[in-house]
């Protein structure tokens, strides 16, 4: 599993605000560019963000799914990016004071082709995408706070 934290310089409350905005996905989670929709009731289990992913001519649109939700402390995500396969995220906060909170990010692949890549090269792949993902939602959040 491909884990990194990161201490956010914003209290819990406007982390979680960002995490609970279906729309700012595009603007934090690294390879997401477009966001099309988002299920009423986001971030609730079962509910979705419809997005797309990768370059124009070579977009793919796909969705991620709430799989577990503990409001302004976890958020469990099955995210889909067919035909590459499927990730299951989850995003811990931890308040460490109150305008400090740390955000933990472990991903593994779960299904599809990339699933069967050695461990060491899907950490390859995705500690740095997602070490640059935290630092998109620190900006967001202070910004919010």
């Amino acid at each position: 599993m491909a884990e990194v934290s990161l201490n956010v310089e914003a209290p819990i409350e406007a982390v979680w605000t960002v995490l609970a905005d279906g729309w700012s996905y595009a603007g934090w989670v690294v390879g997401a560019t477009h966001i099309r929709d988002v299920d009423a009731g986001w971030p609730k289990c079962g509910t979705r963000i419809h997005h797309s992913v990768g370059p124009w001519p070579l977009v793919i649109q796909d969705t991620t799914e709430v799989v577990r939700c503990e409001p302004s402390r976890l958020l469990e995500l099955d995210a889909r990016l067919w035909p590459v396969g499927a990730a299951r995220i989850t995003l811990t906060l931890t308040a460490r004071s109150a305008d400090l909170t740390e955000v933990r990010m472990a991903e593994r692949v779960v299904r599809g082709p990339t699933s069967l890549l050695p461990k060491f090269l899907q950490d390859a792949l995705l500690i740095p995408r997602n070490k640059e993902s935290l630092q998109r939602l620190d900006s967001i959040a202070r910004g919010r706070a």
